[in-house]
């Protein structure tokens, strides 16, 4: 079918798709006017998730995440607020709502379960396309019902946020005061160790006795190496005594032992004049040998004397570095003693501050979860309320008109183009030529002028006309 074909179909049959467009048109309109007002009633929420959680004191960078947003609206459409709802409303104590329940449900089931449901089948929640607002709607064909509807569910979805939040949080509270608890006794224990150790060692980890003690011992330890440094001297002279001991620096530095020498020296010195005067016999000459055996018996015995000295000294150098090494043994066994306490101090200190830094932690989050738990607001707040519609959301008339105009013109044609096939006519020349099979040579004009080859034959039909056609076979 060409389009001319298809415009002559329309022309010739106007009237009839006038009719389908208007009937489909005023059943529209009819339909619309019948059916029942529904009004739509809607509030304004909005989620506050860039500023700083009045607890915790941080904002929660989760809260900005689109999951966010799709969260919360699952949570208002959610079973739990519609529960919330019909408690709030009192829904659930309407007799003709419980009749209804048990007509269509016949009494099974739970009846609040029920009537959420149902309630919940008229609500619209919208999240904004690119901020932090959901819009909340209710239909309903009472005005009031749905503003009632729209605000209960908005009131229901913050209470039920806020308890979301609360209940954990009073699970949290009570679960870290039990931790709290048993850390205070862990940490009682501990200090109550700690303190019999301090009583029984006598120190503190503040102590400076080990400080004072390992000083000690520091100089207890120069005091040996300076007497094994003196002993060392003592026992090298000693050693000399028993080899040559007139030879020993001690006895040569002795006053006793030089003046006895300088008087020999003397008498010697005379018995070699006299015996070379007198002669060996002379008396002077004995008397004179005679007191020189007398001198050198007296430096004799006073280097022995000055000799036993260097070993008497010796001997308590000995002693004194035997004293000196086991007091430094038994300084070293104390200063190790202490290290160990204290070391068992240490650990013990460590351990009641560990336990004091997790005592101090629990102690902060039961605080936390406590103010968490006894919150009274959220980041949802009321953007605005839904008030009492005064136009009707459904049914719309206009919109209804244009569609069924829309709809009417379609149902016209495909009427039209209907009717055409069980009621088939010859629109236009080429008609004949489908249809016989046959060229037209030429068209007589009638009554309404002279009509082309191509034009579409008049709504008058053709008995006023003179269609010439070529038969097969014919000469002219």
């Amino acid at each position: 079918m060409t389009f001319p074909l298809f415009f002559a179909i329309l022309r010739a049959r106007w009237l009839s798709a006038l009719l389908v467009l208007l009937l489909t048109v005023s059943a529209t309109v009819a339909v619309t006017l019948m059916l029942p007002k529904t009004y739509t009633a809607t509030s304004s929420l909005v989620l506050d998730v860039r500023s700083p959680d009045p607890i915790l004191g941080m904002t929660m960078g989760a809260m900005a995440m689109p999951s966010y947003m799709a969260t919360q609206v699952e949570v208002l459409q959610s079973e739990r607020v519609a529960l919330r709802v019909v408690q709030g409303l009192r829904l659930n104590e309407n007799a003709q709502i419980r009749e209804q329940w048990q007509t269509e449900a016949k009494g099974q089931g739970s009846f609040e379960a029920w009537l959420a449901q149902m309630i919940s089948q008229k609500l619209d929640v919208k999240p904004s396309r690119d901020g932090n607002v959901i819009y909340v709607s209710y239909s309903n064909p009472d005005p009031k019902f749905s503003a009632a509807l729209a605000n209960a569910f908005a009131r229901a979805y913050i209470d039920i946020s806020l308890g979301l939040r609360t209940l954990p949080a009073q699970q949290y509270a009570d679960f870290f005061t039990k931790q709290a608890a048993d850390l205070r006794d862990s940490l009682d224990k501990a200090q109550t160790r700690l303190a019999d150790m301090q009583k029984q060692y006598g120190i503190t980890v503040a102590d400076e006795r080990f400080d004072i003690e390992t000083q000690r011992l520091n100089e207890l330890s120069s005091q040996l190496v300076m007497i094994q440094a003196q002993a060392a001297d003592s026992n090298s002279r000693s050693s000399q005594v028993r080899a040559s001991g007139d030879q020993l620096q001690d006895v040569i530095a002795n006053p006793v032992v030089a003046g006895l020498r300088a008087d020999l020296s003397r008498q010697e010195a005379r018995l070699g004049e006299l015996g070379a005067r007198l002669g060996d016999a002379h008396p002077q000459v004995v008397e004179l040998k005679a007191n020189i055996e007398e001198l050198r018996r007296r430096i004799d015995s006073e280097s022995r004397r000055v000799g036993s000295s260097v070993g008497v000294t010796n001997n308590i150098n000995r002693q004194r570095e035997a004293e000196a090494r086991a007091s430094l043994e038994a300084q070293r066994a104390k200063v190790l003693r202490m290290k160990e306490q204290r070391n068992e101090l240490t650990a013990l200190q460590r351990e009641v501050e560990s336990l004091q830094r997790s005592y101090d932690q629990v102690n902060q989050r039961v605080l936390q979860a406590s103010m968490e738990s006894q919150a009274t607001q959220t980041n949802i707040s009321l953007l605005s309320a839904a008030t009492e519609p005064t136009q009707p959301s459904s049914p719309k008339l206009l919109l209804n008109s244009l569609l069924s105009i829309f709809l009417g013109i379609l149902l016209a044609v495909a009427f039209v183009l209907i009717r055409e096939v069980f009621d088939r006519r010859v629109r236009m020349l080429s008609d004949f030529s489908d249809s016989i099979g046959l060229p037209v040579l030429g068209v007589l004009p009638g009554a309404t002028g002279r009509i082309g080859r191509g034009s579409p034959a008049p709504a008058s039909g053709l008995v006023s006309q003179h269609v010439i056609a070529r038969l097969p076979g014919s000469g002219s």
